[in-house]
This record gives structure tokens, C-alpha cells and sequence, in this order.
């Protein structure tokens, strides 16, 4: 009859005599130690570790997480927590989805405010492991137990969640990480900082809201000249990066504002950046890129305030670039401009049919999906303009569809508006797509 009380060690033996190994044989199949095992299951001493236990359940056939429930006992007594033990546990516990075993033991670990430390640094581990969602929750318990506002633990938590929230394309999601974090931008280290600046430009730039863009834009600039004469500081790119990048993001809105010729200073700026010290092959490299990103806007801003000249000029230089990201920046650039100044466009489009076909790969991609959207709508302005009525309306649903999919409300209001311009030109088919985007949530358009 099987023992009421199981241990760990009691377990292992078990399935040790149902398979007929010996500690040499199990050693020999596992890779331990065979001292370290006999010592472990003789209870000598707490010394297996969670990779052991794994190469035990691999060799007896078990699924990963095997045992985990009575593992705890190797980390936590009525005496001591052995804080290298009770992370890696946690780490495993959550990489193989026993969070039944994560929920056992906290109540443990937060007996001592302390062990708060245990938390953080299994979510970091998670994090640098590329296990982002399943170190979100260790992050969430570190920003409800840190009462210190200026704890370093608390600001890199937040910073964390907000790099995790903002993957995705969820417009109302990513401006709540932009609002939760924000106050916690100026508290982290340099090194980080720079990034999380970007990362700030980058989200509120694709959200479209304009303040926020030159604020965090002109202190990325103002911070990557002082970070470049630091040695100590370890970046995850050039200097040179975020400096162009926050001047890119400057001119950048500028230009979706309308105000053509102010963006064309910082696009000059970074077309020939200018740096205070010689640059390695890396920030070579950066230069290099923001140049043909320079290019490439001017050409765009020359489009945008109706030089129709430029316009094949302009379109030689995306085919030779070959990039579908550089590709629908451009296009959307001159559709608009047709739209504005009134002349035809149909040869370029003709010429990247197949890059706008595409399009689609960008619709979980923070800043491209804005940018496939754009499209969309001046492409369908552009059809209804020159009296393709059907294409226009398929253009309109499209960007309907990705605006109700990254929650982008405004700019759904704006599809709803310029369908029912054309309702009554509509195919049945095309009202039963409309009808099905818009559904029950019509209100949300239009409220």
C-alpha cells in the first residue's frame, strides 16, 4: 500500500526500485554526481537542485515539472530560505506552467519582506531568457510589495512591464503602460533609460499624441550627448542610435502635423549627423542607416508640399532601397499628397502592386500597422476621388478592419464616416463585411 506522507525522496527511491537502477545505473543515466545523489536522497543534506530533478523525471519518463509540489522542502525549512534554490525553483515553476506550485509557496516567501529580492531577480531571470509573459506576474508582485517609490527593484519593474505591455499593437493598452510608467522614466539608470526614451517616442508616436512624442524625442536627444562621454555605461546600442533616432522622431512629427519645413531641419540633421568623438563600426553603421532614412523623408517632405516632379524620382529611390516598411512610409506619403493637390498616382501604384500586397505582415507590428492603416485610408480617399467607388469602399473596410483591431477608435470613426459617404454605392457583400466590423460596437465609432 502506498505511503499517505510522500517526500521527494521517498518518491525518487520508488520509482528507483520500479525500474531496478541502482545509484551508480541512475547516476550513469543522469549525469549526477553519484555522492551528490546518494547524499540528496539519503536526506544528509538539501542538495539537489531543480535541474536534477528534471534529469531524474526525464530518465523515469515523467513530464516536466515532476514533483515540483514536494520540491519546496529543498528551499524553504522552519529555519532558512536558500535563496539560490527557492529562484531557480520559481523560474522552472514558471517556464513549465506549474503555477499551482508558484501559488503554494508565496505565501512563504512573503513572510519576510525581504525575500521581495527572490521575486525580482526570478523575473529577470525569466525576462533575459526571452520568457517575458511569464515573468510579467513575478514583476506585478514586486510593484505591490516595494512600499520604497525610489527603490531601484520598483522603477526597473515598471520599466519591464511597460517593454512587455507595448509588443503589441492594442492602442488602449499601450497608452496605459505609457501613463503607469511614465513617472518612473527619470529614476532609471542611463543604460536603461535611453531605451526606455525610445521606447516612450516610439509608442506615442504610432498613438499619434504629439506632446508626449517631442517631450520624450528631445530628451533622448538631450540624454544620448551626455550618456556618449560616459565609458561606464553599457548601452544596447550606439549613442549615435538614440541620438538620430530621437531627432528622426522630432521631424517625424513635425511632419505628421503639416509643418513640412520645421520637420526639414531635424531631417537634415540626421540625414549628416554630426558626432563629437570618432565613431567604431558600429556607429558607423547607425550613421550610415540614418542617411538613407534621411533621403528618403526628404524626398518625402519635397511630395508633401506637391512637388508632383519628384514623385518618379521618389519612387526609383524606395524600389532600390527594396524595404516594405520604407516602401509603405513612401506610398503613404504620395497618396496623401495626390489627394491634396490633385494628380494621378495610378503608374506608381501599378509599380509596388506586389509590396502592397504585403502589407498585411505589419498588422502585429506597433509602428508599421499605423502605417498600413494610413495607407488604407488615403488609398481609399484616392480611389473614391478618381470614381472607384468599389475600391474605395474594399479600402475603407480593410482599414476599418485594423483599426478595430488595434483599437484605434478615432481613426475607426473616421473609416465609419467615409463608408456611409458611399452606403449606398455598396455591394450586399461589402455591407455584410461592414456590418460585421462594425456590429454591436458601432457605438464605439461613433460615440
Amino acid at each position: 500500500m502506498r505511503v499517505v506522507n510522500r517526500s521527494l525522496h521517498w518518491e525518487i527511491e520508488h520509482e528507483m526500485k520500479l525500474r531496478g537502477y541502482n545509484m551508480h545505473q541512475l547516476s550513469e543515466l543522469t549525469g549526477i554526481n553519484q555522492g551528490n545523489l546518494s547524499m540528496a536522497l539519503s536526506g544528509v543534506s538539501r542538495s539537489m537542485s531543480i535541474n536534477q530533478l528534471d534529469a531524474l523525471g526525464k530518465v523515469f519518463g515523467k513530464v516536466p515539472g515532476w514533483l515540483y509540489e514536494l520540491y519546496i522542502k529543498e528551499c524553504i525549512t522552519s529555519e532558512k530560505v536558500s535563496k539560490p534554490r527557492l529562484t531557480s525553483y520559481l523560474v522552472r515553476c514558471a517556464e513549465v506552467g506549474r503555477n499551482d506550485c508558484i501559488d503554494a509557496v508565496l505565501p512563504k516567501v512573503f513572510d519576510n519582506s525581504k525575500n521581495v529580492q527572490i521575486i525580482f531577480t526570478s523575473a529577470e531571470k525569466l525576462f533575459k531568457k526571452g520568457k517575458q509573459n511569464e515573468s510579467e506576474r513575478f514583476y506585478e508582485l514586486v510593484v505591490a510589495n516595494v512600499k520604497d517609490s525610489f527603490s531601484e527593484m520598483l522603477t526597473m519593474s515598471h520599466y519591464r512591464l511597460f517593454t512587455i505591455a507595448v509588443q503589441g499593437t492594442d492602442a488602449e493598452k499601450n497608452w496605459k503602460a505609457v501613463i503607469r510608467f511614465d513617472p518612473f522614466r527619470n529614476r532609471l539608470p542611463d543604460s536603461y533609460r535611453l531605451d526606455a526614451l525610445y521606447q516612450l517616442a516610439r509608442v506615442c508616436y504610432s498613438l499619434n499624441k504629439w506632446s508626449e512624442v517631442e517631450e520624450y524625442a528631445g530628451e533622448l536627444v538631450e540624454l544620448s550627448t551626455v550618456v556618449s562621454a560616459d565609458e561606464v555605461v553599457a548601452l544596447q546600442r550606439h549613442p549615435v542610435y538614440y541620438y538620430g533616432k530621437g531627432l528622426l522622431y522630432l521631424g517625424s512629427m513635425l511632419e505628421r502635423q503639416g509643418l513640412y519645413e520645421e520637420s526639414k531641419k531635424y531631417v537634415r540633421s540626421y540625414a549628416d549627423l554630426e558626432w563629437p568623438e570618432p565613431l567604431d563600426e558600429s556607429g558607423q553603421k547607425e550613421v550610415e542607416q540614418f542617411k538613407i532614412w534621411g533621403k528618403a523623408n526628404l524626398y518625402t517632405l519635397e511630395v508633401l508640399t506637391g512637388n508632383e516632379g519628384n514623385i518618379d524620382e521618389y519612387a526609383d529611390y524606395l524600389a532600390s532601397l527594396n524595404q516594405l516598411n520604407d516602401i509603405v512610409a513612401g506610398l503613404i506619403a504620395i497618396v496623401s499628397s495626390a489627394n491634396t493637390h490633385v494628380f494621378n498616382i495610378d503608374h506608381v501604384l501599378a509599380r509596388f502592386s506586389g509590396y502592397i500586397d504585403r502589407f498585411d505582415v505589419f498588422n502585429n507590428h506597433l509602428i508599421l500597422s499605423d502605417r498600413h492603416l494610413r495607407y488604407r485610408y488615403h488609398k481609399a480617399i484616392y480611389a473614391f476621388r478618381n470614381g472607384r467607388i468599389e475600391e474605395g469602399l474594399d479600402e475603407t473596410l480593410h482599414c476599418l478592419s485594423l483599426a478595430k483591431n488595434t483599437k484605434k477608435y478615432e481613426d475607426g470613426f473616421e473609416c465609419v464616416t467615409l463608408f456611409e459617404s458611399y452606403r449606398d454605392r455598396a455591394s450586399a457583400q461589402q455591407l455584410k463585411k461592414y456590418r460585421l466590423a462594425v456590429g454591436v460596437r458601432k457605438e464605439v465609432f461613433l460615440e
